[in-house]
């Protein structure tokens, strides 16, 4: 059995889920989401992307609905002991057959919570849930339970992603040995990917962000690379990743003498980040996060620059996103506590002057000053 944690850590964290059901006078709860299987149990898997279901009742009991490939999968990876099979065929409706289990489990009648809000429940399993569970129990979107208690990390989890955050360094540094005039994106992108495999970490649950010219100004993965220019932008997003924990990083690396627009921006960026730093703190929000970037940035002008969010929390994560529910926008009222790993970018796209400005790290709150995760410096980097 290949488990990241301690059987005593899941079951600490089974005991949490139990009191937030009780909170929530849940008598089962249907877990979609594998980063919430994963954390509960271990459970590793890309399978999500059919139909499966772990199922948690009140008392603790937990039976996984899933297909007959991912059978070993579940009993290699994690806890979980009852393992469901449902038939691939012409016509299934795995809907069906989770009734049938929950019929088996006496739930009938009962008040179930669903993981709505997840990739791993697609509308059409969705309604076909929802047609199943009409005249069975009564329902109810329980999409945070998991996705909140997973917000602050334990001991083991900060361990990785301490990890995943010296493996994002050294992939910046594969990068910054690689990126010159004339260097392909692919030798660099490469060298980054092959940086983190070599470290003993994962795939990134979305793809790393390369692109320079004008598709240094995307802040989305596309497909072509190029050859850098004698005098160039380079915006890089990605994230070192262990046992599936990200440490994402971004930065804009300028090919040649900064210009006074890319001097300007980043000197934005740097201030807004620092004034950030200050603010990561116990007592305040997501959204003061937020508001501390929007301020400076309109401060300076650069309203229409910018974006209307400026990071996310980071944990655990799985295809295809590494972004947590939780974001710094306007009005979050989520607050910051200890333990939390939070990624903080700055992302100004100037269209009108065809110039990128990017930085951005993952950091650790702790019971006093926030912690950076990353080993280097903020400073602007030139080629």
């Amino acid at each position: 059995m290949a488990l990241h944690f301690s059987r005593d850590e899941f079951a600490s964290r089974l005991e949490l889920v139990k009191a937030r059901m009780k909170e929530e006078k849940l008598d089962a709860l249907l877990i979609f989401a594998q980063e919430s299987m994963y954390w509960l149990t271990g459970y590793d898997t890309f399978g999500y992307c059919f139909f499966q279901c772990l199922v948690v009742k009140a008392d603790g009991q937990m039976v996984l609905m899933t297909r007959s490939a991912d059978l070993r999968q579940a009993r290699h990876t994690s806890i979980i002991e009852d393992i469901r099979i449902w038939v691939d065929r012409t016509n299934a409706d795995p809907a069906q057959d989770l009734k049938n289990l929950l019929m088996d489990l006496d739930l009938l009648g009962s008040k179930i919570g669903v993981e709505y809000d997840t990739h791993g429940l697609t509308g059409l399993n969705a309604r076909r849930l929802d047609h199943q569970l009409t005249s069975f129990g009564t329902s109810t979107d329980a999409s945070y339970i998991i996705s909140k208690l997973r917000l602050v990390k334990s001991a083991a989890e900060i361990e990785y992603a301490e990890k995943a955050a010296a493996l994002s360094d050294d992939a910046l540094d594969a990068a910054l040995r690689l990126a010159k005039p004339g260097a392909n994106e692919a030798d660099i992108l490469a060298a980054m990917q092959g940086a983190i495999f070599a470290g003993g970490g994962d795939y990134p649950s979305n793809e790393f962000i390369i692109g320079s010219g004008a598709d240094a100004l995307l802040c989305r993965y596309k497909a072509g690379r190029r050859n850098l220019d004698a005098v160039d932008q380079l915006t890089l997003e990605w994230a070192g990743v262990y046992a599936h924990y990200h440490a994402p990083m971004m930065r804009t690396v300028i090919v040649g003498t900064p210009n006074d627009r890319q001097k300007e921006l980043y000197a934005a960026s740097r201030d807004a980040i620092e004034a950030i730093e200050t603010v990561l703190i116990t007592g305040n929000t997501f959204g003061t996060v937020f508001d501390t970037h929007a301020r400076i940035m309109d401060e300076r002008g650069l309203a229409k620059h910018r974006l209307n969010a400026c990071g996310y929390s980071v944990g655990a994560r799985f295809s295809p996103s590494w972004m947590e529910h939780q974001m710094f926008h306007a009005g979050n009222p989520e607050p910051i506590l200890p333990g939390m790993t939070l990624f903080v970018h700055m992302i100004i796209m100037d269209s009108e002057t065809g110039t990128a400005m990017t930085l951005g790290q993952t950091y650790l709150i702790t019971d006093g000053p926030v912690k950076s995760l990353s080993r280097h410096s903020l400073d602007l980097i030139s080629v």
